[in-house]
């Protein structure tokens, strides 16, 4: 399953796209929250809580019991279980949350949906859809090119790992990190409070050098892989942690000549982004980077 966070009206919502299933499960928590106003994670819970046994009390026992449980990330970063719920249940939902974002919502919801069936048979789809969201974040043209250009090295690499049975999620996420913190120094964690990050994709606030000696480590980690075929994570690590190292020892070399690589500044701090204007439903990160 692919994690995604999605936005509906500048608030985030956590999502899983289920490709066997080919459908999309929500944070319930995340759809309370936007439906309710309510940025107080303790009040939406409990707000769920409570909405879920007015549900069963009045024998919809199915939209409960349905519900999906994996781990996302929770908003103090860590990974917590969380109820997800499709479409199907996410409607039945919305009806018993008086909201005036309701009918925007459900809206929403389909055009989510049917956005993603297109983007399978289209990918340039979700490509510009990336480009125009960074857009109106007010990214230069030449960083956005940079960006598109490192989520298609990411994917060649996630292929390659795909290929050798890594799974999603936590598997994914220990490679990059490994990835990370040979290039850089800094594990991916480290790395995000050395700019002053705390939800904010990592990539998206690096310096065109910065994304540049990153790709070079996954694009490198890639050719290695596609040269050995890795069978498993074990030796995927081995291979990513030689690509990283040829990153590692360009970045040393950059700064034995006086150059930069690693930059404390988030994108704000680089005056890159504005305030947002509406984006489209869908992040502009098009694969798994954690």
């Amino acid at each position: 399953m692919e994690k995604n966070i999605q936005m509906f009206e500048g608030q985030r919502v956590r999502s899983v796209w289920d490709e066997e299933a080919e459908k999309w499960w929500f944070s319930v928590l995340d759809v309370v929250a936007v439906l309710t106003d309510q940025a107080d994670y303790a009040k939406v819970r409990s707000y769920w809580k409570w909405l879920k046994n007015k549900l069963i009390e009045e024998g919809h026992n199915e939209v409960v019991s349905n519900t999906n449980h994996l781990k996302l990330e929770a908003p103090d970063g860590k990974m917590r279980f969380t109820d997800l719920a499709d479409t199907e249940q996410l409607f039945r939902l919305i009806q018993s949350i008086p909201s005036k974002k309701a009918e925007p919502f459900k809206m929403w919801l389909a055009r989510v949906g049917k956005e993603r069936i297109d983007e399978t048979i289209d990918p340039e789809q979700s490509i510009e859809r990336a480009i125009q969201n960074y857009r109106k974040l007010g990214y230069s043209e030449s960083w956005i090119n940079q960006r598109i250009k490192s989520i298609e090295v990411r994917k060649a690499l996630t292929d390659e790992w795909d290929k050798a049975g890594v799974k999603q999620g936590e598997e994914y996420a220990y490679l990059t990190d490994l990835m990370t913190k040979t290039w850089s120094g800094m594990t991916t964690k480290q790395y995000k409070k050395h700019k002053n990050l705390k939800k904010e994709n990592l990539r998206d606030n690096m310096s065109n050098l910065e994304l540049i000696v990153n790709m070079l480590a996954e694009a490198t980690a890639t050719e290695l892989s596609a040269k050995s075929s890795p069978k498993d994570l074990t030796q995927s690590a081995s291979v990513a942690k030689k690509g990283a190292i040829v990153a590692r020892n360009t970045r040393i070399d950059i700064e034995k000549q006086g150059g930069k690589v690693i930059s404390s500044q988030s994108a704000k701090q680089l005056g890159r982004i504005k305030t947002p204007k509406t984006l489209s439903p869908f992040p502009p990160s098009l694969s798994s980077e954690s």
